[in-house]
């Protein structure tokens, strides 16, 4: 193989497959990037059998051919490589690299041991705008469960239909689901997308009304977004039913300020962060005012919102990081906190907002 490129378009390059090389593997090969020469095109591929990234190109190809190189430590050195065009070389063993008037010089994989990707072909798919999208995983994806013992809660759930798409996550402590309208689809189904994929996903698309298509088939999904394909393999095993985790009555509602709330909960969050009382705030709510409230071995801090109660007033716990995760990702004006009593679960969403999306959150016990 012997091709000729911009230094910048290969760093480009690289930056976006090396998401999907794994930091450790008891499969050398997977620490590679493999580079496939041909009709006018550089085409890279990563991947850890889960997450494949595949991105292409526009190189002067002097010979065709492949061959993978070590995944970070190419990355890193075409880093300093962005002003200049650059010639790459590569023998069965080893791969040269000419620019200006140097040159560096790697080991190779055997590329016949690099594992093929999965192509999807003549499939179902479904369509919604780009900004939607980046906006689902931007208000489900922290939400998601990290423990092992849980695979299936460590993706998010999309239930597709006609007309919408519904994303939930949950990681036993908190759920966040959101809705959002659907430009067209083939697919009526329910899938478990691993959270690393949607994340790199949206981390590719731009933020317009452009629509983007995902594709389905058998157990994977693929996003082709440009010149980058991003291929996954989706969770096996049913998903938690949370229809029947979410309340349907409440006998408080409170309406918040939602940027006086998130500024308290920043404050209150500081005193929190201790060991012994896991973040620990507390929320006194009266008909026209809540407390939030935070002690430790730090210091104390109180902080009075203006609020419009319907209903008792109420004492109840929780930890802080699940309020400001999810404030942080909040547009509105208003929030409205949905409560039983200081031992049921609190839902939360958007005041005077057409989007269909609810976070719910356990209380924790106060000492």
């Amino acid at each position: 193989m012997k091709i000729e490129c911009n230094g910048n378009d290969l760093c480009d390059a690289v930056a976006k497959v090396i998401k999907a090389v794994p930091a450790r593997s008891t499969n050398p090969i997977l620490e590679g990037i493999r580079l496939v020469a041909e009709d006018g095109t550089l085409t890279l591929t990563a991947t850890d059998l889960e997450l494949s990234i595949e991105h292409m190109i526009r190189a002067s190809i002097i010979e065709a051919g492949e061959a993978v190189v070590p995944g970070k430590l190419f990355g890193d050195f075409v880093k300093k490589l962005t002003s200049q065009n650059i010639v790459l070389t590569a023998t069965s063993s080893r791969l040269k690299i000419d620019y200006e008037r140097s040159e560096g010089e790697f080991g190779c994989y055997p590329a016949e041991q690099f594992p093929e990707v999965n192509r999807i072909e003549d499939t179902q798919h479904f369509e919604l705008k780009s900004s939607d999208l980046k906006d689902l995983v931007n208000k489900v994806a922290f939400s998601v469960c990290t423990d092992d013992s849980h695979p299936t809660l460590k993706g998010v759930l999309l239930e597709i239909a006609e007309g919408s798409v519904v994303a939930v996550t949950t990681d036993g402590y908190r759920l966040a689901k959101c809705v959002k309208p659907l430009v067209a689809t083939t697919a009526s189904t329910s899938i478990t997308v691993p959270v690393r994929a949607v994340m790199e996903i949206s981390r590719l698309l731009p933020d317009n009304d452009d629509s983007v298509k995902l594709y389905l088939h058998k157990n994977y999904l693929m996003a082709q977004i440009d010149a980058t394909t991003i291929t996954t393999r989706l969770i096996d095993g049913t998903f938690v039913n949370y229809r029947q985790i979410i309340p349907q009555h409440f006998d408080t509602q409170v309406y918040i300020p939602k940027a006086f709330f998130e500024d308290a909960i920043d404050r209150a969050v500081l005193m929190a962060r201790s060991e012994k009382n896991n973040n620990l705030v507390r929320f006194d709510i009266s008909q026209t005012n809540m407390t939030v409230s935070s002690h430790s071995e730090a210091g104390n801090v109180e902080e009075n919102i203006p609020v419009n109660t319907d209903g008792t007033d109420l004492a109840i716990s929780f930890n802080a990081r699940y309020f400001t995760e999810f404030l942080h990702c909040m547009t509105c004006e208003t929030v409205v906190l949905n409560l039983t009593n200081s031992t049921s679960v609190c839902v939360v969403s958007p005041v005077g907002d057409s989007e269909d999306y609810i976070y719910l959150v356990l209380p924790v016990r106060s000492i």
